[in-house]
């Protein structure tokens, strides 16, 4: 399991580069790892969500197993935005097991909720799941090669500079590419992700052909000796039609270079729009294939239960969490301590 790192926030550097390949310093320095701080971090993270929602549970349950509290932990999973049809799965769940293994103890019952919840996050991980905490490149395919989507403002741009700041923390080689031509400020946020990290960025001007920065990344990241490509995609959300013809275009790219590739599609949602995340995800999942989700800013929002409604309704596993604003602030999901940071006293 990987670590985060402590340092004070860093400053972006402004990004004055025109070429199409943005060099990064290669020895940029990077925080050390602290152990213990990714728990730390989200625990952090799910403090609004558990202090307005998941804080009211534990005090139901010791009023005791009634009609009551079915109705009134119905109502706050809800405003959790964990999801109307989630909601009503997991209770049924639990009063089914209530009923069979004849619960009467409250502090039983609420075991009975958290393993449930739990469960309902650990999505078989199927294909993608490129991250390993072991460090060894053996273990990744090689260019390991990740497609990022999206809708802009979902913090798409800057969780790819913290995916970047992490594998490079590992010790591993990077390109990242700047295929989001449609806005020149994505191309310019890159870029400057780049410089922080101190990673390549193949990057062209704004309404060039995304397939031909993906064929140029390809092309830096052989040359480099890369061990990760991660590609920047357009958030346009037009016609799902267009999205996947722009897609389905930057897919052709990478295939004709390698077949079995990309290795992992990564939706970022913003954990702080709810349910309204929801929405996007099943588009982006039906139009591109998803394989795993980021989900960002789940420290800025009390709407954390958004993340048992994406596990449970598009049965793909959430990859990472943000925790913060700083380079280093992303976290490898893991389903227990995330549970278990929600119900913390």
């Amino acid at each position: 399991m990987v670590k985060l790192f402590r340092r004070k926030k860093d400053e972006i550097p402004a990004d004055t580069d025109d070429e199409p390949v943005a060099e990064a310093e290669e020895n940029a320095a990077l925080p050390e790892i602290e152990a213990g701080e990714e728990a730390h971090a989200v625990d952090e993270a799910v403090e609004r969500t558990r202090r307005t929602w998941f804080s009211r549970i534990g005090g139901m349950f010791r009023r005791g197993l009634s009609d009551e509290l079915w109705d009134e932990l119905e109502e706050t999973l809800v405003a959790a935005d964990t999801g109307v049809s989630t909601t009503m799965k997991v209770i049924e769940d639990l009063r089914e097991r209530v009923k069979r293994d004849s619960i009467r103890d409250p502090e039983q019952a609420l075991g009975v909720l958290k393993e449930d919840l739990i469960g309902t996050l650990e999505v078989d991980t199927g294909r993608g799941q490129i991250w390993h905490s072991n460090g060894h490149r053996e273990t990744l395919p090689k260019p390991a090669i990740i497609l990022v989507v999206g809708v802009n403002g979902t913090g798409k741009t800057t969780s790819i500079g913290k995916l970047a700041h992490a594998y490079r923390a590992q010790g591993k080689k990077l390109v990242l590419a700047a295929a989001d031509t449609f806005r020149a400020a994505a191309i310019d946020q890159l870029k400057e992700w780049g410089q922080l990290t101190g990673v390549d960025v193949v990057a062209h001007k704004q309404g060039a052909d995304p397939g031909a920065v993906v064929f140029d990344a390809l092309s830096a990241a052989e040359s480099r000796g890369a061990d990760v490509i991660i590609i920047d995609t357009a958030g346009r959300l037009h016609t799902k039609a267009h999205l996947m013809e722009e897609l389905m275009k930057v897919n052709r790219v990478i295939q004709r270079k390698y077949p079995e590739a990309p290795h992992e599609v990564l939706l970022v949602l913003d954990a702080t729009t709810g349910q309204n995340a929801m929405h996007q995800a099943k588009y982006f999942t039906e139009a591109v294939g998803v394989t795993g989700v980021v989900l960002a800013k789940l420290d800025g929002t009390a709407k954390g239960g958004v993340i048992f409604s994406v596990c449970d309704q598009l049965r793909v596993p959430v990859r990472f969490v943000g925790t913060g604003e700083r380079p280093q602030d992303l976290a490898p999901f893991e389903p227990r301590e995330f549970v278990e940071a929600l119900f913390a006293s």
